[in-house]
């Protein structure tokens, strides 16, 4: 067995069980609708990068990575009780921008299909073609 494989089991774990953790244990008003992408846990097993995204503005984003740190340690210690491991990681949470990203590439991609589409359209009805 890869070395490496034994942080990705235990970063999906991570994941699932911070999820079901923010969504029946965590009641801070802060905390908007999160989603988690992904874990990214360090070899040794005691840093995770926690990334996630948000519904919202600005505003909503900042006050979900306030209420997220806050709620870190509380979410350190019930993982250290649920999962199998020595220590339980140290929670970092980062907003995945990489989301934002790709929606931002699939609308330009859209706005260029309607406009071939329009354009495709204006030639047929054009007689001198």
């Amino acid at each position: 067995m890869s070395q490496g494989s034994r942080p990705d089991r235990v970063a999906d774990q991570l994941r699932s069980e911070i999820a079901l953790l923010l969504s029946r244990e965590v009641h801070d008003p802060g905390i908007g609708f999160v989603t988690l992408t992904r874990v990214h846990l360090s070899p040794d097993l005691q840093q995770a990068r926690v990334m996630y995204t948000t519904l919202g503005d600005d505003k909503a984003r900042a006050n979900t990575a306030k209420a997220l740190q806050r709620a870190a340690p509380f979410l350190r210690r019930q993982l250290g009780a649920r999962l199998r491991l020595k220590r339980a990681p140290e929670l970092r949470f980062l907003y995945d921008d990489a989301i934002a990203g790709q929606d931002r590439i699939e609308q330009l991609l859209n706005e260029l299909h309607r406009e071939d589409a329009a354009r495709q359209t204006s030639d047929d009805d054009d007689p001198q073609s």
